[in-house]
């Protein structure tokens, strides 16, 4: 994917970080059909998505085809104001993206 597929806030309160995050993704099952030539539309979806702190994995999920269209994802992790935090994805096409944003 191109361009950036991800949005993602993290604020810090209290020791306590809380993410949120909305992936742009398509996410086809792959039993769909095309309405105009009736044909099957591959699968196409989100399989791994994980969030990093420096060499910490604070959140770590599995996704298959039964995913909705551009995912949120929302977790809470124990952080501070300032930390660099990494969100990746990657999917069954071999696509993937990643972001870092300091914690607010």
């Amino acid at each position: 994917m191109a361009k950036k597929s991800m949005k993602i806030r993290a604020k810090e309160q209290g020791g306590v970080v809380t993410v949120k995050a909305l992936i742009t993704h398509p996410m086809e099952t792959g039993q769909r059909k095309d309405s105009k030539t009736g044909e099957t539309i591959p699968a196409h979806y989100i399989q791994e998505v994980t969030c990093k702190t420096g060499d910490t994995t604070v959140m770590s999920a599995l996704f298959s085809g039964g995913v909705s269209k551009n995912p949120y994802v929302s977790f809470k992790y124990a952080g501070k104001k300032g930390d660099a935090l990494t969100m990746s994805w990657s999917d069954n096409q071999g696509d993937s993206d990643s972001i870092e944003v300091k914690v607010g």
